[in-house]
């Protein structure tokens, strides 16, 4: 009886929307499928529910399809969203981009592209990446997909109706540039955003534009999933809930006819730059806005800045004005810092590669193929480069010839950091949970350490670890200060005092260890001591902090940077705060201080510039 039911229903409905010309098209949502989980479970009934569901269009896919974005997990989804039907266009979510081992790149290799684009019977549909790439943090609309999204809606007419599919809602909290991305497309005839992310329903205004979060395709407590299906007419667009085994359940919608938002922005809220007033004697030197996202730190060398971007492109700057000097075209993004010696400069790839360029002209001395990207960062030591891929090898490399000098082959999961070099050791975290000490001359293990708390997600694999008096020190996403003995790989000691993550830094003279918290303070403990021991407490005032950016100290006086596009100063010895000075809403990574008053920075939202406080 049910069965019948069913099916009368759906065929009513699809007369119904045939005889008022309307179109109906699926979206899912938060699949999270990993190599062996329920959700694969779930997202196969939604599938199988939506092939049987008349008069389906097409089908979108806003997000999370993986729960690690790892490329087996992607292969699966890929495989399973196969067996739709209708035509599907999918873009990435956070959990793509954040604990991806190819740096995001595995994504657009199974799927094509994490962007699309299509018109549907008049009605311009326009999917992006909201971020973020690798580093915690808040969602972030990179540079080039602005003007990727910039450029089809000018290529559009200006009364075209159009829907945008993001994966982040844009809203402050969620995206750090959302105003960039709500006032570009306020000018376009915008009818909904759809998004996913919070795993409910939901309508919202994003800066007055109207949007509609959406369900996961994951099962609760009541039911076993479901997914949106939409019914776009010729004066509204409708959306309905539609859980396995149950009749579609309408439950929001927005006219096409009424106007939601203006061109006016005055009513809708904007970053408070107000703390630069506060801080007048911090001015900028020089920036250079490069139209490309950065998660690389930058790197100084005789004069020289070495910095690589999200397009694959490692640009050398002039530290006096900021000109650039050469650039090299890799094939993918570059997300790990490099390293420069001996005029060679030293970098990883998401295309697959390790390369060694010339530092004055930027021409290619060598370059070593791996099989996976590499996101590491780069120490350099004696004419040695260490650096961990995401093929679960970890290289010493010869920099002159690019000559492997020798290969640890035993991680379980990719290297993010930059390498430790302490004693006769290299040390670093991998995303496999473990912290791994080698011998810096041949390569072999001499320890590796694991936190209390087991699992990926609490890996020490974003920390650039810092040691001094016998022990190394690191804050991973358990929330916890660890010390580590240096020979032996033994816990000395751990304090979950104050609320740190993954952000850690040493002072010049190796007496104190420097850590920001996840709420507006800064926290310095030492680092001779054989317990913890706090030293000072400074409240900064930064906000809700994820973002792995480590601390740097320069002649006394310690530099930061946070999420939200902040880059901070504090006395060394006392933690006084000496200024604070808001560059972007986006993320700035880990600061090169150049002297006491000045340092060098790069930030999400591809800029490259110097700080400094004028006296």
């Amino acid at each position: 009886m049910k069965s019948l039911f069913w099916t009368l229903f759906t065929f009513l409905f699809w007369v119904v929307s045939v005889q008022g010309q309307t179109f109906k098209f699926a979206l899912m949502s938060d699949l999270h499928i990993t190599a062996d989980s329920v959700a694969e479970n779930d997202v196969r009934h939604v599938i199988e529910q939506i092939n049987r569901t008349p008069g389906i269009d097409f089908v979108i896919v806003s997000g999370d399809l993986s729960e690690t974005g790892d490329r087996s997990s992607l292969e699966k989804a890929k495989h399973i969203l196969d067996g739709l039907k209708p035509k599907y266009y999918v873009t990435s979510g956070n959990h793509e981009t954040k604990w991806s081992e190819s740096g995001a790149t595995d994504f657009g290799r199974i799927f094509g592209s994490d962007r699309f684009q299509f018109e549907h019977r008049g009605i311009l549909f326009l999917g992006f990446n909201t971020g973020p790439v690798i580093r915690m943090a808040e969602g972030h609309v990179a540079p080039q997909d602005i003007s990727w999204l910039k450029d089809h809606l000018q290529k559009a007419e200006k009364e075209k109706p159009v829907i945008i599919i993001t994966h982040y809602p844009l809203l402050k909290g969620d995206v750090d540039n959302w105003y960039e991305v709500t006032d570009l497309i306020r000018p376009y005839n915008i009818k909904a955003i759809l998004s996913g992310h919070y795993h409910a329903n939901r309508l919202a205004q994003y800066d007055g534009i109207p949007a509609i979060i959406n369900r996961s395709t994951l099962r609760d407590r009541e039911h076993l999933g479901g997914y949106s299906l939409y019914e776009v007419t010729s004066d509204s667009i409708l959306v309905y809930e539609h859980l396995i085994g149950e009749s579609p359940r309408k439950w929001g919608g927005y006219s096409f006819k009424h106007s939601y938002y203006s061109a006016d922005t005055t009513p809708y809220e904007r970053p408070d730059f107000s703390i630069n007033d506060t801080y007048p004697q911090i001015e900028e030197r020089w920036t250079v806005e490069t139209g490309n996202a950065i998660y690389s730190s930058p790197v100084l060398y005789d004069k020289r800045i070495y910095v690589g971007d999200d397009l694959g492109v490692l640009s050398c700057f002039r530290l006096k004005d900021g000109k650039r000097i050469w650039q090299f075209q890799t094939q993918n993004r570059i997300v790990g810092t490099p390293a420069v010696d001996e005029d060679i400069v030293v970098f990883g790839s998401a295309d697959n590669n390790i390369y060694g360029l010339n530092a004055r002209n930027g021409k290619l001395l060598w370059t070593l193929a791996t099989t996976r990207p590499v996101l590491g960062a780069v120490t350099v030591e004696k004419g040695i480069a260490y650096i961990g891929g995401s093929d679960g090898i970890f290289r010493a490399i010869e920099i002159k010839t690019g000559r492997e000098r020798w290969s640890f082959a035993g991680l379980n999961g990719y290297v993010e950091t930059k390498p430790l070099l302490f004693q006769d050791k290299v040390i670093f975290g991998a995303w496999d949970s473990y912290l791994y000490a080698l011998d810096k001359r041949s390569g072999e293990l001499c320890w590796k350490w694991q936190g209390p708390r087991k699992g990926m997600h609490f890996s020490p694999a974003a920390v650039w670890p810092v040691a001094a008096h016998g022990k190394v020190f690191i804050v991973a996403p358990d929330r916890v200060l660890s010390a580590i003995d240096e020979q032996t790989g033994e816990t000395v000691w751990r304090t979950n005092q104050s609320h740190v993550r993954e952000m850690i830094g040493i002072s010049a003279d190796n007496s104190r260890i420097y850590c920001k918290t996840m709420e507006d303070s800064v926290v310095c403990f030492s680092a001779v001591s054989d317990k913890p021991q706090k030293l000072w407490a400074t409240y900064v005032g930064y906000g809700y902090e994820l973002m792995p950016s480590m601390l740097v100290e320069k002649e006394n006086v310690v530099f930061g940077s946070t999420m939200r596009g902040e880059i901070f100063a504090l006395e060394a010895d006392t933690g006084k705060l000496l200024w604070r000075h808001k560059k972007s809403n986006s993320l700035i990574n880990t600061v090169v201080p150049l002297s006491s008053t000045e340092c060098l920075y790069t930030g999400s939202a591809g800029m490259v510039g110097v700080l400094k406080q004028e006296k």
